[in-house]
């Protein structure tokens, strides 16, 4: 089985069955024994049809001498794969594309009468036409975002800084990782990945932290399997930085929605592997994620736990120096590595603001006078960020907020709050809020 048959068992299985694209994909490529290179394209194949549904509808309607409506669905994620395949791509054969798409359509719609001969000549149209098939105008079209979810992205970040945004969500999001600095040094790990024939550059603004192309399966690496590092995007590690953990302090720290753990890992880390670090999941597999994390790293002053972070744990109540809080959201600010979240409906999501206070001000009972209280979100919706905080401060009205201290070309931050959009600083988008509890 090849990367276009895993990719279209991918996308079969999201628009079936509403599994995420990234844990399937996951699944499927060990169960194919693809390659690192055949799971690369399979990946690269079934986000870029995600990515962009309705451009290539778009494309579609022009394509089609019938209607797009009575396509049956797995014809239509065949043509997906060789409109985006022949449009998007430069690296593959126009006529690979074509007959690789033929050859699926007898394989898994051959009880479709003239499917397969409906696939071949739409896609060699496809091609005859490049360059000539009208445009998408709207952003909808152009960018494959539901109406819905552009207006409500347009009321957080702004008309002027919208299109930018909508253009990030749709491209290939780098590898980061975050050096373990407590086994080796980023120079070091260059080196190291270097030989591993893996493509390394520094992050543009993050120390300790490194872009990687090239790397094939991460965890096939030995410099992975020894724990020098670990993937994290800047924005995520930057949260941390924000919590101000100090490396020569014996601090009590909670991370209360651990999964995966690198928050905790990064705490662990800046603390010089001191302290305690206490890593939460509500899910039994997910601590067992986070504990084969945190022995791959060498982290002993790390423990992780199952506990529910909407439930008081006595034994914690005012033991905290530092408390994280990175809540379950939206997840808008990830859409470019789950490009299926811009599916999913927003109403199903108006409850996550009521759960996130309740989350923030359970964990607010655990910090310490004069401990810090991290509060983020990988989301761009104001009513789970901003809205959050401000109804916590009003009823927790000994936190406040404090200043961010955060790297150039950051901006300078005093209100403790900070919105990170996609395709500004080469970051997921995220949300960060600085509490401090009064001493």
């Amino acid at each position: 089985m090849g990367a276009r048959e895993t990719a279209l068992n991918a996308l079969i299985a999201c628009r079936k069955h509403g599994a995420w694209s990234n844990g399937v994909l996951k699944e499927y490529a060990v169960r194919d024994k693809l390659d690192s290179r055949d799971a690369g394209l399979a990946a690269r194949l079934c986000y870029g049809v995600l990515q962009n549904r309705q451009k290539l509808d778009f494309y579609l309607k022009q394509l089609l001498t019938g209607k797009l409506s009575s396509l049956h669905p797995a014809v239509r994620d065949i043509l997906h794969l060789g409109l985006y395949q022949i449009y998007e791509l430069d690296k593959i054969p126009d006529s690979a594309a074509v007959n690789e798409s033929v050859a699926l359509t007898k394989k898994y719609c051959a009880k479709q009468r003239g499917a397969s001969g409906l696939v071949n000549a739409v896609l060699r149209n496809a091609v005859r036409s490049k360059g000539k098939l009208q445009e998408p105008v709207t952003l909808e079209e152009k960018y494959s975002h539901p109406a819905g979810l552009i207006a409500l992205l347009r009321s957080y970040v702004g008309e002027d800084r919208l299109e930018a945004m909508l253009a990030a969500n749709n491209a290939a999001p780098d590898t980061v990782v975050q050096v373990n600095t407590l086994k080796t040094t980023a120079e070091e790990l260059t080196a190291r990945l270097i030989s591993e024939r893996v493509t390394v550059q520094p992050h543009g603004w993050l120390r300790d932290c490194l872009v990687l192309s090239g790397t094939g399966s991460l965890e096939n690496l030995p410099s992975f399997k020894e724990g020098l590092f670990y993937v994290q995007d800047a924005a995520a590690r930057l949260s941390v930085l924000c919590a101000g953990l100090p490396c020569d302090a014996d601090w009590n720290v909670l991370d209360c929605c651990a999964a995966p753990g690198g928050k905790s890992f990064a705490a662990a880390i800046a603390m010089g592997g001191r302290g305690r670090i206490t890593s939460c999941d509500v899910h039994d597999h997910k601590v067992n994620l986070i504990r084969n994390g945190a022995d791959r790293l060498g982290l002993t002053n790390l423990k992780a736990c199952r506990q529910d972070a909407s439930a008081c744990v006595e034994d914690w109540v005012g033991k905290m120096d530092a408390v994280i809080a990175d809540v379950p959201c939206s997840g808008y600010g990830i859409i470019r590595k789950k490009p299926d979240i811009r599916e999913k409906n927003p109403d199903t999501m108006k409850e996550l603001p009521s759960l996130q206070l309740a989350i923030l001000c359970n964990q607010a009972k655990y910090v310490k006078p004069g401990g810090v209280l991290l509060y983020s979100t990988c989301t761009l919706v104001r009513r789970e960020n901003e809205g959050v905080v401000e109804k916590f401060l009003k009823a927790q009205p000994d936190f406040y907020l404090e200043r961010l201290p955060l790297p150039a070309p950051l901006p300078e931050n005093e209100s403790g709050m900070l919105a990170l959009i996609p395709g500004e600083y080469d970051t997921d988008g995220f949300f960060i809020a600085r509490l401090r509890r009064r001493a």
